[in-house]
């Protein structure tokens, strides 16, 4: 999986996570938007929270991780984070969960 850009789409997301081989998926939002709208299976660690928790990641460094936020901010912060510190397959979910409930699925409630 080298060489994977730093963004990746929704679309393009989903049909990964449906995959056999299907990343880890790392929401970076606060518990509070977590709790309004989120993607079954994501993994909550808040970007701010992640230097501590750094650790629960561990062994997924070969891994692909989508890393997913409200609009695609956050997120990109994170990945690249994540890429610096040997997650190299880590990538953002451009748009967010904003742009999942817009164009792969609607029943997430979108803020």
């Amino acid at each position: 999986m080298a060489d994977l850009p730093l963004e990746i789409s929704v679309t393009d997301a989903a049909r990964a996570m449906s995959a056999e081989d299907a990343p880890l998926l790392l929401d970076c939002r606060a518990p509070d938007e977590h709790a309004t709208s989120r993607i079954a299976g994501a993994i909550l660690i808040p970007m701010q929270d992640l230097p501590a928790r750094i650790g629960e990641l561990a062994g997924h460094e070969p891994r692909r991780i989508i890393v997913h936020c409200h609009h695609g901010m956050r997120s990109l912060r994170v990945a690249t984070w994540l890429r610096e510190r040997g997650f190299g397959s880590a990538q953002s979910m451009a748009g967010g969960i904003d742009a999942w409930s817009d164009g792969v699925d609607p029943s997430v409630p979108r803020y």
